[in-house]
């Protein structure tokens, strides 16, 4: 080919010789504004339940991604979300499985959406590390302290990109308090605060009920790494949370996945987590080395614990100079608004993922962190279960971050583990 032809022109006089139409769409040349399908971020989904199918939404609207793939032990929502793939892009590619492992063998396949329960956060995304695809994941990310570990070494080890489903570090107004800290606008942190819901014991299973056909409802995939138990239609109806095997943290990692983690943020706390522990009703008590107190408080959608009312999931970052409170809602109150309020951002919801989303696929194409990578929802989750022991055990604990285990409790450290049951072991 003359080194003066051109890649259209070429592709014009091979279509000719073929005897094909000369017209190339301008999506597969990525012209007018589409991607060509080779700059595309190839993407299946796993478990995408309401919240999973909400994240989807922003993964079909942004022009380099193609989702292809769905994987659910459910057939009613292994459908519901072929069909949406289907009529978003105007065909009938995308392929239904019941097995994950399907999807993680197929190599056209960048990266998979988790948002199954709670028990298959950790394990799937391994299983995916492990298969060389990237992974955006729900939370809370792990069952336990021990999991936390393991998926962070195992994100790294593969070098694989990892987003946890925690997008509030990509919400306006919770950055816009990140930056307050972060420029000493407040001055000297001496206290975080993390909103939480009301933590409760493991509710009693539910009574059996026969199993029904694996097509429909693959009970024991369901189950997955989780303890047997008999089936119940709530269980896969969405129920299971407070299940002792099937949701994490006596129900603390519900908002402290999200709330923590953005107080360990504000306290400069990516790479550790508390030292020290103590509950005292709904409320935990945390010190981190360097001084700075984590107080996990319950908080509703209005002032409830003497919150302002900001919505769901609050924090409150204060300093010797000032402090700033965002929630849910949008909303942003500082100590000082005439200093402190300069340059707020137009209000965004807590619960967005489009941002989040973004800054997973520009990751993937850089290979850089996220905002939420596997190092930060490590230690933001080791801190809710560590909290989660403590408020189970009811006592004062002290506890090394380094070697992730509690000092001088051997009760608690037989917590930060739970072995997964075969054959869905790691």
């Amino acid at each position: 080919m003359s080194t003066t032809t051109t890649r259209r022109s070429f592709i014009k006089q091979t279509a000719l010789l073929a005897g094909m139409p000369a017209i190339i769409p301008a999506s597969v040349l990525g012209q007018n504004g589409n991607v060509a399908p080779s700059n595309r971020i190839v993407v299946g989904g796993i478990g995408l339940g309401p919240r999973g199918r909400e994240v989807l939404k922003s993964f079909l609207s942004q022009a380099d991604v193609q989702f292809v793939a769905i994987a659910d032990v459910q057939k009613s929502r292994r459908e519901i979300v072929r069909k949406t793939a289907d009529r978003h892009y105007g065909n009938q590619d995308c392929k239904g499985y019941r097995d994950m492992r399907e999807i993680l063998d197929r190599k056209d396949i960048d990266a998979v959406l988790i948002a199954t329960g709670d028990r298959w956060h950790a394990t799937g995304s391994i299983l995916a590390a492990r298969a060389g695809k990237d992974v955006y994941s729900e939370k809370p990310c792990a069952m336990n302290i021990a999991e936390c570990r393991e998926l962070d070494e195992e994100i790294l080890k593969h070098g694989r990109v990892y987003q946890a489903g925690t997008q509030r570090r990509n919400v306006d107004n919770f950055r816009f308090a990140y930056d307050l800290v972060k420029a000493g606008k407040l001055g000297k942190i001496h206290t975080v605060h993390a909103g939480i819901i009301n933590p409760e014991n493991d509710q009693p299973p539910l009574p059996a009920e026969t199993e029904p056909d694996p097509e429909e409802i693959d009970w024991d995939r369901w189950l997955g790494p989780s303890p047997a138990r008999p089936y119940n239609h709530r269980y896969v109806e969405g129920q299971w949370r407070g299940h002792d095997g099937l949701a994490a943290g006596y129900k603390i990692l519900e908002w402290g996945s999200h709330t923590v983690d953005l107080c360990q943020w504000a306290a400069d706390a990516d790479g550790t987590a508390p030292v020290e522990y103590e509950a005292q009703g709904g409320t935990i008590n945390a010190r981190y080395a360097n001084g700075i107190k984590l107080v996990m408080r319950l908080a509703g959608f209005s002032n409830e614990g003497n919150w302002l009312g900001l919505g769901t999931c609050p924090v409150r970052f204060e300093g010797d100079q000032g402090w700033v409170e965002v929630g849910d809602h949008g909303k942003i109150a500082v100590s000082n608004p005439d200093f402190l309020a300069a340059g707020k951002p137009s209000e965004m919801a807590g619960t967005d993922p489009s941002k989040n989303v973004r800054d997973f696929l520009n990751c993937i194409k850089s290979r850089g962190k996220p905002a939420c990578n596997s190092t930060v929802a490590r230690y933001g989750h080791v801190a809710c279960h560590a909290a989660a022991i403590a408020w189970k055990l009811g006592r004062k604990m002290r506890f090394n971050p380094a070697t992730a285990s509690f000092i001088d409790d051997p009760e608690a450290d037989r917590m930060r583990s739970r072995e997964r049951r075969a054959p869905y072991t790691i």
